[in-house]
């Protein structure tokens, strides 16, 4: 089942739209993006409008995951009711508005600051130019690296989640990190994935338009309902949490996201052996 959430400011209040759909079951079978959109597709047509944002959390390094994303510019384009995408794989303050449809890759990359090491253009590049040549502006959400040691120090972030929620943030950053970033470090570093959330956010707020949708394109951690970019939304926001799952573990707990992408398992990688040496050096 599909849940669509509302903002209020006493918390989230769930309505079920009684829609079965292929929902995050672990041993569902890979979906291609058409088949996945269009699933998604029939889910927000029941609705009296189109979402006010949908949020679609990937895997970075699934392939798959980049290419739904693109599908899923195209499909909703094709509709006429997208009103902006919002990229984490961006910083703030960058956007694509002004461009002609016609712009070529590299004026879009040169208006969007893109930053080619950190996210590879030839894995983003097909979603952004997707929405840039059906019109649509594509805006940076993440928060600018200059802004981050400000941030770090700042306690007001910690207070912005339940207690329970913040300690899943402090649990997340030690766990990223493999167990090697020492405790002090470890509220800092939540306080920058916070100040992320909040900044994606804003931008996709200044982007909604009545019947519209505002597609907001982040890693996964970053849009779960309960600790991400939805806590940040304003009341009455009307938001969607769609997520893609490479393989069949869970990547996320119901409450979580509306949503599940599943496609095929990647190869197993030790990334806290690769971060371990790396430290090391």
């Amino acid at each position: 089942m599909i849940q669509i959430n509302v903002i209020r400011t006493d918390g989230w209040l769930p309505g079920l739209l009684g829609l079965a759909l292929l929902a995050g079951c672990a041993s569902q079978a890979p979906q291609n993006s058409a088949s996945a959109n269009a699933e998604l597709d029939r889910s927000t047509m029941s609705l009296a409008e189109a979402p006010d944002v949908l949020l679609l959390g990937e895997q970075h390094d699934a392939a798959a995951h980049q290419a739904w994303q693109q599908a899923t510019v195209a499909h909703w384009a094709a509709r006429r009711q997208l009103a902006a995408v919002v990229l984490e794989m961006a910083d703030a303050g960058h956007s694509t508005q002004g461009l002609a449809p016609s712009a070529s890759e590299a004026q879009v990359q040169q208006a969007l600051a893109w930053n080619d090491k950190g996210w590879p253009w030839r894995h983003y590049g097909p979603a952004v130019m997707a929405a840039v040549q059906a019109g649509v502006p594509v805006l940076g959400g993440n928060l600018p690296r200059a802004q981050m040691r400000d941030v770090m120090q700042q306690t007001r972030w910690d207070s912005h989640l339940p207690a329970a929620a913040w300690q899943r943030q402090l649990d997340a950053i030690a766990d990223g990190h493999c167990g090697l970033l020492p405790d002090t470090q470890l509220a800092p570093m939540a306080r920058i994935q916070l100040a992320k959330d909040d900044s994606m956010a804003q931008a996709a707020t200044a982007q909604l338009q009545p019947g519209k949708t505002v597609l907001l394109i982040a890693g996964r951690g970053h849009v779960l309902r309960s600790i991400g970019i939805p806590t940040w939304l304003p009341a009455g926001t009307r938001s969607v949490v769609a997520i893609g799952q490479a393989g069949s573990q869970a990547q996320a707990d119901a409450a979580d996201r509306d949503w599940v992408h599943s496609t095929p398992a990647l190869p197993a990688q030790d990334h806290c052996a690769a971060l371990r040496e790396k430290w090391k050096k």
